[in-house]
């Protein structure tokens, strides 16, 4: 545990005092979280970054391996090996000093036959935080994480399928998903793994369609994927049932959507560059994706029905780039807003811009609103035990990204501030690029907040610091 602790701080004590001189208020993010900076837009799809801003959004983890790759193995087989240590920064009576203690090493094979494409990518996982090595693949857990596995083919010359296991994204938000309802990793964002981790794969059909108007992603999901929300054996939060923080020992144990084809999603993207902006449309059919409901008869949290339709757009203004992006979700379940086990219906804004400040140095800032629908209607069927939400949920995010030693050091701060929920979420980082093939990183994520049912303050004496390795191949 000292050890850790001693290897964790150094980085830490370095990166904070980089930043400190630039960074005096640090923003925050919502309970949606979105657009990965490492994976989440896709780049084919975006418009030209300027000189300074671009960033490997999009990249799955099988293609990150590549680009960290020094060399290809034989048969087109790459991958990594990563570990990492963490302990907490604030004391937790239902959870164990260390954070983080594992080490992974990813392998990914990619052969083309032909018109197919086959790729997969699994993690082999050894996890000292974890109490049982059982595999669950749609939780994460265990000592294999099977990552991608499908094949992509042409269908026809404007039309190709993806089918079988893989990372989905969509969207413009950066760490602030609206649209973007396919499955978070939020454990590994919030304990230090790499971002890549945030996203969890979906098993799905993916069929996309170009044209000279504009073109079509449709995604069939045959049986629910949800979130990795959560989990109480590594990360505590607040349980309004017992009113209190959780964690440790404690068993939840979520009713699923788990029928196959009954119980499925459908996701839709259309969209077009008109001129130099990026313009798309989105609709979603399936289900809230964490267990945001509740079935009192049956005592367990719920995955209530969920319709969202949503727009987006970005493009270039002065010398970054401006983004901006909604979404109006439909709680299926609960279309009067009268049920306090059912969550409301909402409507999301996210504006965004990013610009490079000088040469090197990078500032994004977003402003996030969530707006409950029929709060009043809630209010006043709300048990007097539950806390009563409010109206407008704003949000602040700002990223700042500084590159030195001939860019092979980065050190980033990411801070999530809400007013309303008076609380926050810093996320920092340093990472230096050693070598082609090795990096070295460290970090930290620091929650607080005024109350402890609101997203980030719940989360308080989940505060962390972590270091990391990672060798490409």
């Amino acid at each position: 545990m000292s050890l850790t602790r001693a290897l964790a701080m150094p980085g830490l004590l370095l990166w904070t005092l980089w930043l400190l001189p630039v960074t005096a208020q640090p923003p925050a993010l919502p309970e949606g979280l979105g657009t990965l900076k490492s994976e989440s837009r896709n780049k084919s799809d975006a418009p030209a970054l300027p000189e300074g801003l671009d960033d490997d959004l999009g990249e799955t983890d099988s293609e990150r391996s590549r680009t960290d790759s020094a060399t290809i193995l034989p048969g087109d087989l790459t991958g990594f090996w990563d570990t990492r240590a963490g302990v907490r920064l604030r004391d937790d009576p239902h959870q164990r000093d260390t954070a983080l203690a594992e080490t992974r090493l990813q392998l990914s094979y990619q052969q083309t036959t032909g018109r197919a494409t086959f790729r997969i990518t699994g993690d082999l996982i050894h996890d000292d935080v974890a109490d049982s090595q059982r595999i669950r693949f749609e939780r994460g857990q265990g000592w294999f994480d099977l990552r991608e596995a499908f094949v992509d083919t042409r269908l026809g010359e404007n039309l190709d399928l993806r089918a079988g296991r893989q990372i989905l994204t969509w969207g413009v938000g950066d760490l602030v998903f609206l649209n973007d309802l396919f499955p978070k990793d939020w454990n590994s964002f919030f304990v230090g793994r790499d971002v890549e981790y945030l996203k969890a794969p979906s098993d799905a059909f993916r069929l996309s369609g170009y044209t000279p108007f504009a073109n079509v992603d449709l995604v069939y999901t045959p049986r629910f994927d949800a979130d990795r929300f959560l989990d109480n054996q590594r990360l505590s939060f607040f349980d309004p049932l017992a009113n209190d923080i959780i964690g440790g020992n404690v068993t939840l144990d979520p009713a699923r959507p788990n029928d196959w084809f009954d119980d499925d999603e459908w996701a839709l993207r259309i969209y077009r560059t008109i001129k130099s902006w990026e313009v798309a449309v989105y609709g979603y059919h399936g289900f809230w994706k964490s267990p945001r409901g509740f079935d009192p008869v049956a005592g367990r949290p719920t995955f209530p029905r969920l319709r969202s339709w949503g727009a987006s757009v970005r493009g270039r203004v002065h010398t970054g780039i401006f983004s901006a992006e909604t979404a109006w979700y439909d709680s299926m379940d609960d279309s009067k807003g009268t049920d306090p086990l059912v969550p409301n219906s909402q409507v999301r804004l996210l504006i965004a811009y990013e610009q490079e400040l000088v040469r090197n140095l990078t500032l994004g800032l977003q402003y996030y609103l969530e707006r409950t629908l029929d709060r009043d209607e809630l209010k006043s069927t709300l048990p007097v035990s539950l806390p009563e939400p409010d109206r407008n949920r704003h949000l602040l995010t700002s990223r700042l990204t500084l590159l030195t030693h001939s860019q092979t050091v980065t050190w980033s701060l990411f801070g999530f501030m809400s007013p309303s929920d008076e609380d926050l979420y810093i996320r920092g980082l340093w990472s230096w690029k050693y070598t082609d093939a090795w990096t070295i990183e460290a970090g930290f994520n620091w929650f607080d907040g005024r109350d402890d049912h609101t997203f980030f303050g719940q989360a308080e004496t989940n505060s962390n610091a972590y270091v990391g390795i990672r060798y490409g191949f």
